[in-house]
């Protein structure tokens, strides 16, 4: 009888330890989290308390988070006054301004890219021919090289085709994406292939084996590089700064307007009203499809 209790007492012993160490893995795991989360979260909280303060009022020792004189939209009007960050009426129309053709560039981008990626992706994985796996080598190399060191050559075919500052000069760099073929087909390969093989069969043509079969279960995978597409061209810099000189200029350069203003000097309300009038709609997307973009990646190879 005693050895049958203590036979059973060991092995409560060895269930009760793995649970223990899988408890204390889990609270440490959320821990670690809710660390980065905040770390991440304090400059965006930061961003957003400081545009409220009021332009006049300067940060100090101690004071670099709430004002004494309260809670301020003069900054945001301010900011608006600065830059042509939105458009108004002029010479009878709506004039040009840096969120107008911050839109332009990115959908006209997007639109491009989810047709190119797509069709690339597609070939990659529907079709047999020589030299694919050579080709697909090639596509990828071209996440490693470096956007600065093809500056001077894109600009030069930017000049010669006539369209310097012009939004399309900005966006045709990247009506093409390596990234985005590599997702797509990451992507395209978890599609069954007796269901293709079965749509094969039946008669379907390469356009429906696309729209019915391989872009239902993918669309995850789709939004998730429309926000990442979407994020990288409306933050981007350099490229807008060498091909436009003033009216097709982004919202990117409303900041590096402010720092062109000699009467601007230390003014965190402003500099930070006018960050969050650009980045606000950037927050506004990834909380409506978060889900998606963490999902997609789940499920696309990166595990």
């Amino acid at each position: 009888m005693s050895d049958s209790v203590s036979v059973a007492r060991a092995a409560s012993t060895t269930v009760r330890l793995p649970w223990r160490r899988a408890r204390w893995g889990i609270w440490l795991v959320n821990s670690l989290t809710i660390v980065l989360a905040v770390l991440w979260a304090v400059p965006i909280i930061w961003t957003i308390v400081v545009s409220f303060r009021p332009p006049a009022d300067s940060l100090g020792q101690g004071d670099v988070w709430f004002s004494d004189r309260g809670v301020s939209l003069e900054s945001y009007q301010r900011a608006v006054d600065l830059a042509p960050f939105f458009p108004h009426i002029e010479d009878g129309g709506l004039s040009r301004s840096y969120y107008g053709n911050t839109l332009e560039y990115v959908l006209m981008t997007l639109a491009v890219q989810i047709v190119t990626v797509t069709l690339a992706a597609f070939a990659f994985v529907q079709y047999q021919f020589p030299g694919k796996r050579l080709l697909f080598y090639l596509i990828l190399t071209q996440l490693m090289i470096p956007t600065a060191i093809l500056l001077v050559p894109n600009f030069m075919t930017i000049s010669q085709l006539g369209l310097y500052d012009t939004t399309l000069a900005i966006a045709i760099p990247y009506f093409g994406s390596a990234f985005g073929t590599f997702l797509m087909r990451q992507a395209f390969l978890e599609v069954p292939r007796e269901l293709v093989e079965s749509a094969e069969i039946d008669g379907a043509r390469w356009h429906h084996l696309l729209r019915h079969i391989y872009l239902p279960p993918t669309r995850a995978t789709l939004v998730a590089f429309g926000m990442v597409s979407v994020s990288f061209h409306w933050n981007s810099l350099l490229w807008p700064l060498v091909v436009t000189s003033d009216k097709s200029r982004p919202l990117t350069m409303g900041l590096l307007r402010f720092t062109q203003l000699t009467d601007i000097g230390a003014q965190w309300s402003l500099i930070m009203a006018a960050t969050m009038i650009i980045v606000a709609p950037l927050f506004i997307v990834f909380l409506i499809f978060q889900r998606q973009f963490i999902q997609s990646f789940i499920n696309s190879g990166f595990k």
